[in-house]
């Protein structure tokens, strides 16, 4: 079974991946059997053309709303649609949470229930015609796995019935922070939105890795054209292709635990407060070590003092020599580097009856997979259902079912 990789060159949207579907061979039959299942035939006319972006060819995606009636879609209209659809269950799943988490995104936004909310944009016909056929195209081709880069969300302003906004719109921004989705930054961005709400949706829910694979086959690809002008190609990319990392857990069994090389430093600090103490360990954190632990001790004269330890990775160790003598009293660091051995681990979500929660996983010497909460997750739940962490951990571990990883094993 082939792996799926889609590639956002810069940004994605709705309509440039449904034509990278197209463009990858997916029938236009596939794409539109589930419109017209939920009654939606009727509606819209579906084009796919070759066309070209700085010369690069691909698939144009053309949908003509037929409907002339004025029609502003509530989530809860569109959910009973999908829910009373004649759909297969995976697809109607898909689909479902894709509607479902803009429908959470633009309720947060907004500061209404999401059943409530008005989808303007995203209701509209065009849109509903890309969501849908996106998830048929996927489940179609049934992959194992699904990989993208990380999508750019440009600048500047976009008009939408609410008026001019800000790019990236509000629900970009929450779909982004729900989903904990790396995107890239670039202070010389284009003008323009890059990234609209449909295609972050779909990244979102529809993605299991949220990086590319380092080691791939191309076995064949797709490509779909955007309709905003650019000076660069506007463009999605979608790839079939056969991955040679984390392929199964019996491949990466072998190689858990890992060796690696660490630096420890410390010091003994005798002339600085409590307070200042706290805020100079905070910022060891900060930049990037692994672990910082100190206790308070007897030095000479009788002094009580602070013996502060910092873990850290090898390749930062003359960084972090900087910040004792920027950032502490102390005229001298001892240093060591020493190897440990960790187990492989990933950060990624599972679904629960809380909803979606992010948890850790590790993976055993004898394959078996460990997985926790993140302890944020669990204060928070504590504090909203007014619970103990122990009932918390447990109806987690109960309830957690479909586990989506945000990186690869390291």
């Amino acid at each position: 079974m082939e792996d799926v990789l889609i590639e956002c060159s810069p940004g994605i949207s709705g309509d440039m991946l449904l034509g990278a579907f197209y463009d990858l061979g997916v029938p236009k039959k596939v794409i539109e059997q589930p419109l017209i299942d939920l009654g939606l035939r009727d509606l819209y006319q579906l084009n796919f053309k070759e066309s070209k972006s700085c010369s690069i060819r691909g698939i144009k995606v053309k949908i003509e709303n037929i409907d002339c009636r004025p029609v502003k879609r509530t989530w809860r209209s569109i959910k009973e649609l999908i829910l009373n659809g004649r759909l297969e269950d995976q697809l109607k799943k898909i689909i479902y949470e894709v509607f479902e988490s803009l429908a959470i995104a633009e309720g947060k936004v907004h500061g209404i229930k999401s059943d409530d909310v008005h989808f303007h944009e995203i209701g509209a016909i065009d849109s509903l015609v890309d969501i849908i056929g996106v998830c048929a195209a996927l489940n179609y081709l049934h992959p194992k796995k699904v990989y993208c880069n990380e999508p750019m969300l440009g600048k500047g302003f976009v008009k939408t019935e609410h008026g001019k906004l800000s790019i990236p719109p509000p629900a970009v921004i929450e779909l982004i922070r729900q989903k904990n989705l790396k995107v890239l930054s670039n202070r010389d961005s284009i003008e323009g939105e890059l990234s609209t709400p449909t295609g972050i949706a779909l990244l979102a829910n529809l993605v299991d890795y949220l990086q590319p694979p380092l080691k791939y086959s191309i076995n064949s690809y797709g490509v779909g054209i955007g309709n905003l002008k650019f000076p660069f190609p506007n463009l999605v990319r979608v790839y079939k292709i056969t991955s040679f990392e984390d392929f199964s857990i019996n491949d990466i069994e072998q190689i858990s635990p890992k060796c690696e090389e660490i630096s420890i430093q410390e010091a003994w600090i005798d002339d600085q407060t409590p307070e200042d103490i706290s805020n100079f360990v905070e910022k060891l954190r900060i930049e990037g070590a692994y672990d910082v632990s100190y206790q308070a001790i007897n030095m000479k004269k009788n002094r009580i003092g602070f013996s502060i330890q910092v873990i850290l990775p090898i390749e930062k160790k003359e960084f972090f020599r900087r910040l004792w003598f920027d950032f502490s009293n102390t005229i001298g660091v001892r240093e060591r580097t020493q190897s440990r051995w960790i187990l492989l681990r990933r950060r990624g979500e599972c679904l629960t009856t809380f909803g979606n929660i992010k948890v850790k996983q590790t993976l055993k010497p004898d394959g078996s997979i460990n997985m926790k909460p993140e302890n944020d997750e669990v204060f928070k739940l504590q504090s909203k259902h007014k619970i103990s962490a122990y009932e918390i951990r447990k109806i987690i571990e109960e309830s957690s079912k479909k586990f989506k990883a945000f990186e690869n094993w390291k």
